[in-house]
């Protein structure tokens, strides 16, 4: 059997693993232990421990948990509530502030938490209920929530950037930087459409009974800017050159587990408890995808499948845009049955060179991938962002929501495309700032 050909039966081996409900990690455990069974002997077995334990002896791994534990600390208290009120406050006399508003506190919590279920969450809770009283249809306020979520993985700092630089030997900091601007640029573009839907359709943009003073504009600032404070400190130590991310995410989640407990009185074990509970639970899926698709990455190439596969796709005479555009398809496609950290540790090795090979940037190259991975949080039949709003809001039907996001989905497209036209725009701070 040919290696491509042989590529074909694990793609398809692997697909139909996955589709059986069995969670990433094994179902890639499971592919890549039993082709190195078939094809290398028993022999295989004394490597397999080595290679799934070397996928994670990292030091730079250790910036995942930490990040983590940072996102938890401020998920668990009522910072995302206090966020979205501060915003609302502001913005309350703005045409469409309340839908700004939504957006934007999703930015920052994005950059607070990292996590795009978790964004969803915090702010949908408050968010969707009161852009439905104000009468914004259910498909807006539920799908702009759901899109604003996915800002999670590319606003920095972001698990999916750190995961993509250790698994192609790329700088963190460097890919932090680059997911800055392209993050802006999506939340203008969710915010440009969002306000053009309600003006389209006739929808009241605030409450006319409601009023804050000067003063009550500024008693929530307390509550909300040590949060900014910290992630623009650890932002400035990376960039900076100060410390390693590592070293930033440690420290970041000891000051953010100490904000949470001073502001909001968190002080009883059990709250404690549950931040490091989920942490736990969430970074050992995330390190046991990690070591899987480690051995995955060692079966593919024992097999000379990535090296063949590569060698075809340079081959091919088309032009360097098309096969981009067929990169993208096939990511998109991936990211719709996937997580992000699996669809990176699988693809990113194998498709890094070729695009290096076809003069593209890889710095550029992770922020088209994160896009791509933001769709697919957002579409069927995985779109975790679906399942947790309507989680949220469970008289609204799922397809309804999926309507209300679909515009968003063809702002990132339209945002690929832009950073396809323009890619200073994820390259300009990384060149200007860590020269």
């Amino acid at each position: 059997m040919s290696p491509l050909a042989l590529g074909i039966l694990v793609a398809a081996v692997t697909i139909v693993i996955l589709m059986s409900g069995t969670p990433v990690a094994f179902s890639l455990g499971i592919v890549a232990v039993g082709f190195l069974l078939v094809f290398d002997g028993m022999g295989a077995l004394d490597v397999i421990p080595q290679i799934f334990y070397g996928g994670i002896d990292s030091f730079a791994l250790l910036s995942i948990p930490m990040f983590i534990v940072m996102g938890s600390a401020i998920a668990s208290s009522r910072a995302g509530s206090d966020l979205y009120e501060a915003l609302d406050r502001w913005l309350y006399k703005v045409p469409g502030g309340l839908l700004v508003s939504n957006i934007s506190a999703c930015a920052i919590f994005a950059a607070l938490s990292g996590s795009s279920p978790a964004t969803c969450a915090a702010i949908g809770k408050m968010g969707i209920p009161e852009m439905r009283k104000r009468g914004y249809p259910s498909g807006l306020a539920t799908g702009s929530i759901a899109a604003g979520g996915t800002l999670g993985i590319l606003i920095p700092p972001s698990v999916t950037m750190i995961v993509y630089g250790i698994a192609t030997e790329t700088s963190i900091g460097r890919l932090f930087l680059a997911g800055l601007l392209p993050g802006l640029l999506l939340t203008a573009l969710f915010t440009a459409w969002g306000l053009y839907a309600a003006w389209r359709g006739g929808y009241r943009f605030a409450d006319a009974s409601a009023h804050f003073t000067l003063r009550q504009r500024f008693e929530i600032l307390p509550k909300v800017l040590p949060f900014l404070i910290i992630i623009a400190g650890i932002l400035w130590v990376l960039y900076g050159g100060v410390a390693t991310p590592s070293e930033a995410a440690g420290v970041g989640a000891v000051f953010c587990i100490i904000v949470v407990a001073v502001i909001y009185r968190m002080w009883r074990p059990v709250a404690f408890w549950q931040i490091f509970k989920e942490s736990m639970r969430e970074s050992v899926m995330i390190m046991m995808i990690i070591a899987a698709a480690a051995l995955f990455s060692y079966m593919m190439s024992s097999l000379f499948i990535t090296q063949s596969l590569a060698i075809w796709i340079g081959e091919l005479e088309v032009n360097r845009w098309v096969l981009m555009f067929c990169i993208n398809i096939f990511l998109l496609i991936a990211g719709f049955f996937l997580p992000p950290v699996a669809v990176i540790l699988m693809t990113a090795p194998t498709l890094v060179p070729i695009i290096e090979a076809a003069g593209f940037d890889p710095i550029w190259f992770a922020v088209v991938l994160t896009i791509n991975m933001e769709i697919g949080l957002i579409t069927p039949p995985v779109g975790l962002n679906l399942y947790v709003i309507n989680g949220i809001a469970p008289d609204v039907r799922l397809p309804t929501i999926l309507w209300g996001a679909l515009p968003f989905m063809f702002c990132m497209v339209l945002g690929i495309i832009i950073l396809c036209l323009v890619p200073e725009i994820a390259l300009w701070l990384p060149r200007t700032m860590m020269q």
